[in-house]
């Protein structure tokens, strides 16, 4: 009986041991790989390594670009392109004033000959009756002398052609000459004052409608100024006219004059303040102001231009007040002159283009207008084409030699 026990243990002993053996076996067998873990998205990402060296980290600090060797030599250093300098415009020599209206004579009578010469052939018939002083008055009205100065005019020829009774052409050229003379004026102060005899620096308003070459004639001004030896400042109170300022700025950097300006639609009384002011700090000879061209219709523009004029003589009188007409708009310009004499007390009188027309007429007309004298002509678009008016010189353009 033990026996059979023994040998039933034994059998189950070896049975349990193969058993065993079969599960170890079967455990033992390559099992397939996981399944790929997704990453996380959220963990930094992991740097790059390289070999064996990227298992330990490197602790040595990180070189800049300058520092690493990059393949082909040494970086290129790359220069910048050099900045041009801005050079200051050149400062010109304006032609000095002296004797320009004579030099600008051939100019003038190019287009105020007609009215000389016609007045001469008619003055040269052998009978000058009623008919023939009539011809010499509409010579006379076409080109815008004007009616009352037209008449007065006429009457001394005829007394005087009465008187003379043989008439050579010399002798008639004369006669004529002496009469426009009269009419021109010989005996009036035309010289733009620029230096009164108490103070630093004289001030000059310039002002007329927009078209007749008001800033043109300014920046004009200023170079007749710098030619008699003068130092300008210019104020450009013209603020409401595109591009105004930048001409005026333009005119003034080529003889060396400083240019006050404000911005684009500001206040131009407040312009003409600081220009003035300027001026004074700079100890400048002559302060040339540029007013908006204002159109002579406009109640409340004209209005402004006497505020210009107020706030200016806050700091001193001005010495000049130039008004600017253009010469081919002949007895219109009359209307624009009263209207501006109105508001400012205008001093002398800038007849522009008068290269451009045969109604040099006008200078007599405008003087007996407003009262005041022509004091500087424009005769064409040439920077030194603004000249002192000078009465004989002007004559003599007319009649022709």
């Amino acid at each position: 009986m033990e026996t059979i026990i023994l040998a039933v243990v034994i059998a189950v002993v070896v049975l349990g041991a193969l058993g065993g053996l079969i599960v170890g076996t079967r455990r033992r067998k390559s099992l397939p790989p996981p399944p790929p873990k997704a990453p996380d998205i959220t963990a930094p990402p992991a740097e790059p390594h390289v070999g064996e060296e990227a298992e330990t980290p490197r602790d040595e600090p990180r070189r800049t670009i300058e520092e690493v060797d990059l393949p082909g030599g040494p970086p290129v250093a790359v220069e910048e392109p050099p900045v041009p300098a801005v050079e200051a415009p050149e400062i010109e020599i304006p032609e000095p004033t002296a004797g320009r209206l004579v030099r600008l004579r051939t100019r003038l009578s190019r287009s105020q000959n007609a009215l000389g010469k016609g007045l001469l052939t008619l003055l040269s018939r052998e009978h000058l009756d009623d008919d023939t002083w009539e011809e010499i008055e509409d010579t006379l009205l076409t080109a815008d002398v004007g009616v009352l100065p037209t008449q007065e005019l006429v009457e001394n020829l005829r007394e005087r052609v009465k008187v003379l009774g043989t008439r050579t052409p010399e002798e008639l050229r004369g006669l004529l000459r002496e009469e426009l003379l009269k009419l021109v004026g010989t005996d009036v102060d035309r010289t733009v004052k620029t230096e009164p005899a108490d103070r630093k620096p004289g001030i000059v308003m310039v002002v007329g409608v927009n078209g007749t070459g008001k800033t043109t004639t300014t920046g004009k001004l200023a170079r007749v100024l710098v030619a008699d030896g003068r130092t300008v400042v210019l104020g450009a109170a013209d603020t409401f006219r595109a591009a105004a300022a930048d001409q005026l700025q333009t005119w003034g950097e080529r003889v060396g004059a400083y240019t006050v300006r404000g911005p684009e639609g500001g206040d131009p009384a407040s312009v003409a303040f600081d220009s003035v002011k300027e001026g004074k700090e700079m100890g400048v000879d002559v302060v040339l102001i540029d007013t908006a061209g204002r159109l002579h219709t406009k109640t409340g523009l004209m209005d402004e231009l006497g505020k210009v004029k107020r706030v200016v003589e806050k700091h001193a009188p001005l010495d000049e007040v130039l008004l600017v007409l253009d010469a081919t708009t002949g007895q219109n310009g009359l209307v624009q002159a009263r209207v501006f004499a109105e508001v400012v007390d205008i001093t002398g009188i800038v007849l522009t283009k008068l290269d451009g027309t045969a109604k040099g007429g006008i200078v007599v007309a405008v003087q007996r207008e407003l009262g005041v004298p022509v004091k500087l002509i424009g005769l064409g678009e040439g920077p030194d084409d603004l000249a002192p008016f000078e009465p004989e010189a002007f004559v003599d353009a007319l009649i022709g030699d």
